[in-house]
């Protein structure tokens, strides 16, 4: 009897506008016969991740590399309670162009991971309305406001499970890739300390943000030290602020350059499976 082939399962990781590079992780490992065939993912994780699921991976990196700073300002609309913004012009624009449907009609299996504000809890949204889903995802507290789901109010999945590899198991996936944005954050902010430059003051969006990515690099250590993935690509975004989503191009070569070096690792790991 012919041995199966194991299945690969991927974990997007938060980490702002660092997440523009899962794509270049998800189209390297498609170019090496390694598709993932359960995505789930957490904030910007999800997005791309949600994106993934629907096939439609080609055409949002166009639309990412597009992005100027000009047109990312002109998405964010302001909000007076809840969070500095709304975020509704950008999610009518994702929920037309490219969510589209329910997360259980997707052709991959999908997940993403969001937080109950009222009790801490870690949800896994696995139904229902794909932007819905990826809305309360991306909601990071402060910044952007909560999303309803019910009777409940879901912020960013970062809070809990910045990397969600527990979900990918969940989803019976035999062989779990980590993409971990967080790791080069420390040694950014070193080098910044180091530069004998007094550093500028900060507006208040890169304090909440830049607060909220210190906390996830910090849950993500620890929550992948207790639950591992098979395999972590770490793509080296240092120089990449957390807000500059209009850098797209360069995100996503450095996440192709990130997976591109994992591939050997993961095609021992897949014949050791077998």
């Amino acid at each position: 009897m012919a041995q199966r082939r194991p299945r690969i399962g991927i974990a997007l990781g938060s980490g702002s506008a660092r997440g523009w590079a899962h794509i270049g992780v998800l189209r390297m490992l498609a170019e090496a016969g390694l598709a993932p065939e359960v995505v789930c993912g957490t904030s910007i994780g999800a997005l791309v991740g949600a994106v993934y699921a629907q096939d439609n991976l080609a055409e949002f990196e166009r639309w990412v590399k597009a992005l100027t700073w000009r047109k990312v300002v002109g998405y964010f609309d302001l909000s007076f309670s809840g969070g500095i913004l709304k975020g509704g012009k950008l999610f009518d624009h994702l929920r037309e162009g490219f969510l589209h449907g329910r997360i259980e009609d997707l052709k991959r299996p999908f997940a993403a991971v969001a937080t109950d504000l009222a009790t801490g809890r870690e949800v896994w949204l696995r139904n229902g309305p794909v932007a819905g889903a990826v809305r309360a995802s991306i909601a990071m507290p402060g910044l952007f406001t909560p999303w309803p789901d019910g009777e409940r109010l879901l912020v960013d999945g970062g809070l809990v499970n910045p990397v969600p590899v527990s979900v990918a198991r969940a989803l019976e996936a035999d062989v779990v890739i980590a993409v971990d944005l967080s790791s080069d954050l420390v040694s950014r902010h070193a080098r910044a300390a180091g530069d004998g430059e007094p550093p500028k003051q900060p507006s208040v969006i890169e304090i909440v943000t830049g607060s909220l990515n210190i906390m996830s690099a910090r849950i993500t250590r620890s929550r992948l030290a207790g639950e591992p993935a098979d395999a972590v690509i770490r793509p080296r975004l240092a120089e990449l602020g957390l807000l500059e989503y209009h850098r797209g191009a360069e995100a996503i070569e450095e996440g192709r350059a990130a997976a591109e070096l994992a591939i050997p690792q993961l095609r021992r790991l897949l014949l050791d499976w077998a």
